[in-house]
């Protein structure tokens, strides 16, 4: 049976590619190290296949059809979209899939009763492409994107979230095959992506929210982490916080801040979270 071996988090600023020495010094630095670190701890766990949870920014769906969740399920992944790749500063990438998992994602999830829709090509913007850009730039593992709406409403909550993540977490472990899995999360933190609060970053809630997860506490993150407060700390932006959410789900125990930057020259606060232990 399958095995989820690590699981973790990031922001995926377009900034952090496209316009990266715009920031501090110090900020790169410790934006180096942290995801150097997750590139590290990726390679050490020796996952088979990693499954990416993002959000979709109305790249692959119209405003007015678009799915709750959707499974990536192409032979390959090849990314950043046209138009995205000089915006993000990216070559070209290509990444193997991995049809047979993403495949049985859908299909178990649906007998689970979690419907999800899916593509055979999927495009990429910067919810995938940064992170792939900093954590496996060679393609050396096979990717299962699944992206989330994080834009239209009606959105998830933070619980509808936390329950796919659980249901997901069982449809992992439930593939017949000997697949070690990594698991990993990107968006958020606070921002608010063409707004009137484009150049600012709410580091008082980005703090709380780490900290929320630092104590590892899911039922007080789930009660106090709610819609309404993501969207005061950045509209159309912060919310994408339910895929660090909905990874929650497949850990246990507090989680590693490796970094934190409020980076307005990024457009968003920016940060990097490990799990030491992952839900038994």
């Amino acid at each position: 049976m399958a095995r989820v071996v690590a699981a973790m988090a990031m922001t995926h600023s377009p900034g952090l590619t496209g316009w990266f020495t715009r920031a501090s010094e110090e900020y790169q630095q410790a934006a180096l190290r942290a995801t150097a670190e997750m590139r590290r701890r990726l390679l050490a766990a020796r996952p088979d296949v990693v499954v990416m949870v993002s959000n979709d920014h109305l790249l692959n769906w119209p405003i007015n059809n678009v799915p709750e969740f959707t499974v990536g399920i192409g032979d390959e992944h090849v990314g950043p979209a046209d138009w995205f790749d000089e915006w993000l500063g990216m070559e070209k990438y290509r990444v193997p899939g991995h049809p047979a998992l993403a495949r049985w994602i859908v299909n178990e999830g649906a007998r689970r009763r979690l419907m999800l829709a899916y593509l055979r090509r999927m495009q990429f913007d910067d919810g995938i492409s940064v992170p792939i850009h900093y954590l496996n730039p060679d393609g050396k593992f096979p990717l299962v994107p699944v992206t989330m709406n994080c834009t239209v409403p009606p959105i998830p909550t933070p619980e509808r979230a936390y329950q796919v993540g659980m249901v997901l977490r069982e449809v992992l472990r439930a593939y017949p095959g000997p697949e070690r899995i990594a698991v990993i999360a990107t968006g958020g933190l606070s921002h608010e992506p063409g707004g009137p609060r484009y150049f600012w970053v709410d580091e008082e809630f980005d703090r709380w929210f780490l900290d929320l997860l630092k104590k590892g506490d899911h039922r007080a993150l789930l009660r106090e982490c709610t819609l309404e407060r993501m969207e005061e700390a950045g509209s159309g932006g912060t919310a994408e916080l339910l895929a660090w959410i909905l990874v929650l789900a497949f850990t246990s125990g507090p989680a590693d801040v490796l970094a934190y930057m409020p980076a307005i020259a990024w457009r968003s606060g920016t940060g990097m979270v490990l799990w030491n232990d992952v839900a038994p």
